[in-house]
């Protein structure tokens, strides 16, 4: 028997955290995996190794590389991944109230929280993140956003902030009946942005569809269990969502909106600035917001 560590975290991060140190033909295969991830490794061994082009001993290999005895270890790890993409927000909250802590649902909701954020950003690639922000940037590109059921807030929120930076910022509906205009116009090289974490909605996954095929490049911001639009994304950014709920956390998510903002706003300040500028201007005239007494000391509302 083999006498590899004992399996912890996610399959996906330790396909990250060991990347380095495989052989050229695990690379191979890890790289199948990570595109197509879970799904390519729920078939068989031979069936993954043929799709992905490499030897049934490659495989072998690289499973036990990542601390697994063997391949029937492997795949029990990724069908309870799969089953946590699907878990429903009742199942979800049984689970967390079954055996909870004494402590107070402030506490341990702002230490799910926190341990969301720290594995978040320490999941990404700086180069990558800078890659997508200098995508994001570019003047020749127009952005479309979209996101699912609960995340549309979220889609919303980037698209109304993104629009002050640049211009050529639109937010796509998700209901299908949107699309076709919006899809009319889209050029090769626009950018759409799409929100998709557990359950993942098919309808989103058409859509990306449409758009890759109108030729656009896709940044996909998601859960650790990843929304099978990775096999279209350009660029992947993978939020930690669980809390002490029923419901999945955004914070984590817009911690990566808002960060993403802020790195397309400097990529160009100068031009960023004087669109602000214009729109201060705008809003003034049209009297938007209450502005205090002169001496007062309030800032204006906003």
């Amino acid at each position: 028997m083999s006498d590899a560590p004992t399996p912890s975290g996610m399959i996906e991060d330790r396909l990250a955290q060991r990347f380095e140190a495989l052989t050229p033909a695990e690379r191979l295969l890890a790289g199948h995996l990570t595109r197509h991830y879970p799904v390519a490794g729920l078939g068989s061994m031979p069936q993954l190794a043929r799709e992905a082009g490499v030897s049934t001993p490659t495989v072998l290999r690289l499973v036990q590389k990542l601390g697994f005895r063997g391949y029937p270890e492997f795949q029990t790890q990724l069908r309870a991944e799969v089953e946590a993409r699907l878990e429903s927000p009742l199942s979800k909250h049984a689970r967390w109230t079954h055996g909870v802590p004494q402590t107070h649902i402030l506490n341990r909701f702002a230490d799910a929280v926190l341990t969301n954020l720290s594995v978040t950003l320490g999941r990404i690639d700086h180069a990558e993140f800078d890659a997508c922000a200098a995508m994001l940037a570019d003047p020749a590109r127009r952005i479309f956003v979209t996101g699912g059921r609960i995340t549309h807030a979220l889609a919303d929120y980037l698209v109304t902030q993104l629009g002050i930076v640049r211009a050529g910022v639109s937010l796509m509906q998700g209901v299908s009946n949107a699309w076709p205009p919006a899809l009319l116009d889209l050029r090769p090289g626009d950018v759409l942005i799409v929100f998709d974490i557990r359950r993942y909605e098919s309808t989103i996954l058409q859509l990306t569809e449409l758009a890759v095929e109108r030729g656009a490049e896709i940044v996909l911001i998601t859960d650790p269990w990843v929304s099978p639009i990775a096999a279209h994304a350009r660029f992947r950014f993978s939020a930690q969502i669980e809390v002490p709920s029923a419901w999945d956390s955004s914070v984590a998510l817009l911690v990566l909106v808002e960060t993403l903002l802020a790195a397309v706003q400097e990529r160009d300040w100068p031009e960023t600035e004087a669109r602000m500028k214009r729109l201060e201007e705008l809003y003034d005239r049209a009297s938007l917001f209450r502005r205090g007494k002169p001496g007062d000391g309030r800032r204006p509302a906003d």
